[in-house]
């Protein structure tokens, strides 16, 4: 079974680990979408601390991940679904009945965030003890 993810996964941290890891265990291939820079942008109102291509080429080491692709518009969900056939798409459990409306093209599974972490909580701690950045 494949499964399908996505996610900026700037300033990479154990939660995203954890979230990958578990994606994978349902299914024997994981597919990673990396939002784009713009798309990070457009979503954020910021770019990514890290460069997508970097962001991508971390992602792209973990041994839990079989396959990656930068995700361009949130609106093709759900042709990247059906373009790399996945029989399921996980994400985190804030995005929770977001993408109830794919269930007829795969299964869809929220899993929970690991407590305590936050890519922009930490962004925000390293800008505050270095306000130069």
């Amino acid at each position: 079974m494949r499964v399908i993810t996505f996610g900026t996964f700037d300033v990479f941290h154990v939660g995203h680990v954890n979230i990958l890891e578990r994606a994978r265990s349902f299914g024997t291939e994981l597919y990673v979408g990396v939002s784009s820079d713009q798309l990070n942008y457009s979503k954020k109102g910021r770019y990514p601390v890290y460069s997508e291509e970097d962001r991508m080429r971390i992602i792209s080491a973990l041994a839990c991940v079989d396959f990656v692709f930068s995700e361009e518009s949130l609106e093709l969900k759900a042709e990247y679904i059906k373009h790399y056939n996945a029989d399921i798409l996980v994400m985190g459990d804030d995005w929770q009945g977001k993408f109830d409306e794919f269930k007829d093209i795969c299964d869809v599974k929220y899993l929970p965030r690991t407590p305590s972490i936050s890519t922009t909580e930490i962004i925000e701690v390293v800008r505050h003890k270095n306000p130069t950045k």
